[in-house]
């Protein structure tokens, strides 16, 4: 009897927390659907760094330079030639659809006239102003999505706990109440740019210094949430994050995160360097962002503004670069899932929403003008080049009626036909793709 009470009582419970569980999910996917179809977004470091164009907040962390020299460089962060709109309008053009900028990175320095502590902009720079709110409003104006980086250390704070690598100012357990002050501080910058911006994402940087309970990471979610309860987050937010954050290495396996991005400089430098001459070329560019296209995920792509606000012009290129290609392909990328599996083709790929179209990114120039593909049992309504429009001829071989191997299909691709950077194949094909999965080929037994 006792066992038939219980289960009564608590099988409605159970029910209810699986709706609710369900519900939850169903929220967050439409949360995410933006970011999950945006693809690409472009990143900025923009600080007090690119004055002498040293590592950011790392040069004095690493004892390379004083805490002291680094901070002259707020004489020298001049943005007299900075132009939000150009840059917002640049951003646009590489047929980016967000862009998330360095409100505040590790050395404590605010873009933003904030009203918690003086190292900021407006108060301690050469520039004497927010340079933050034009950004935003002309990210706004463009109808891109609004992401803002924010360091949750803050080396320069004289109540947070770490100054350099070597030096400590002390541990939490012996000062709470000296914690406390810091978080009154970091809350409370957070608040302000949450309620004057309502950022669609916060990107968090730093997480590793302290624990999910130090950080108080829930009550920060939660009030984030608030202000903008569809905003999203990325993953550097102690396991409670809405995505995955690869940074410089770009997958050789597809992530287990359902959403992710990877995050990438242009060269080697997020910050200006006028040294860092090691720039990836466009197509190099390219090759990674469809690469994370064909895994599903996204690139955020920086850029390295200079201190007086102008982006170098080989940035300026890479961008354009990548506009071109973008603008005549955003059918294969803007909304676009992961492709399928490498085995099927030897490059990547891409499936529309429905599964129904194949999109094949193409390289190089084939050597005999034809692109090869396996394992596909669909039937094929037809195929032309994305951008282009023109119809493909193909043929399929060793496909045989006794059998459920779908054989071998050759597209005919004409050099005229073929793009500078990437040539993208549409396949549209009879319903949801159908690969053919069997270990074996067509003869078994003989």
């Amino acid at each position: 009897m006792n066992k038939i009470f219980i289960t009564i009582i608590l099988f409605p419970l159970l029910l209810h927390a699986q709706v609710e569980e369900k519900q939850d999910s169903i929220v967050h996917e439409q949360k995410m659907q933006w970011f999950n179809d945006a693809k690409l977004g472009i990143f900025i470091h923009w600080g007090i760094y690119a004055v002498n164009g040293i590592s950011e907040s790392w040069s004095f962390y690493n004892s390379y330079i004083t805490h002291e020299d680094y901070m002259k460089q707020l004489d020298g962060f001049t943005a007299k030639n900075y132009d939000p709109d150009y840059w917002a309008k640049l951003i646009k053009e590489s047929g980016a659809k967000y862009s998330v900028i360095t409100s505040k990175h590790h050395d404590g320095f605010a873009l933003w006239d904030t009203k918690y502590g003086e190292l900021n902009a407006l108060n301690q720079s050469a520039a004497k102003k927010d340079v933050l709110t034009p950004f935003v409003e002309a990210l706004r104006k463009n109808d891109l999505k609004v992401g803002i980086y924010f360091s949750h250390p803050d080396w320069s704070y004289k109540d947070y706990t770490d100054f350099t690598r070597e030096i400590k100012r002390y541990k939490i357990a012996d000062d709470p109440k000296r914690w406390n002050k810091f978080l009154n501080y970091y809350q409370g910058q957070l608040k302000e740019l949450s309620k004057k911006y309502k950022p669609d994402l916060w990107w968090f940087d730093g997480d590793w210094e302290h624990n999910k309970e130090e950080w108080e990471i829930d009550k920060v979610r939660d009030f984030l949430s608030k202000d903008n309860p569809n905003t999203i987050f990325n993953s550097r937010m102690r396991g409670k994050g809405d995505y995955g954050t690869p940074e410089q290495g770009l997958p050789v396996l597809r992530p287990l995160d359902k959403y992710w991005e990877l995050c990438m400089t242009i060269n080697e430098s997020w910050g200006y360097q006028s040294s860092d001459n090691h720039y990836k070329t466009s197509q190099q560019i390219i090759d990674i962002f469809v690469d994370c296209i064909s895994k599903g995920g996204n690139l955020l792509l920086d850029i390295a503004p200079k201190a007086d606000g102008t982006i170098p012009k080989e940035q300026e290129q890479v961008l354009k670069d990548l506009g071109r290609w973008t603008k005549k392909h955003g059918e294969a990328i803007y909304s676009a899932q992961a492709g399928i599996p490498y085995e099927y083709y030897y490059g990547p790929t891409a499936l529309s929403k429905d599964s129904t179209m194949l999109y094949v990114f193409v390289r190089d120039i084939p050597k005999d003008g034809k692109v090869a593909l396996r394992g596909i049992k669909n039937k094929i309504n037809r195929i032309y080049v994305v951008g282009n429009g023109a119809m493909l001829e193909h043929d399929v071989f060793s496909k045989v009626y006794w059998s459920e191997y779908p054989g071998l299909l050759y597209i005919d691709l004409p050099k005229q036909a073929i793009d500078e950077n990437y040539t993208v194949i549409a396949i549209m094909l009879d319903g949801k793709i159908d690969l053919y999965d069997k270990r074996h080929g067509a003869i078994e037994n003989n």
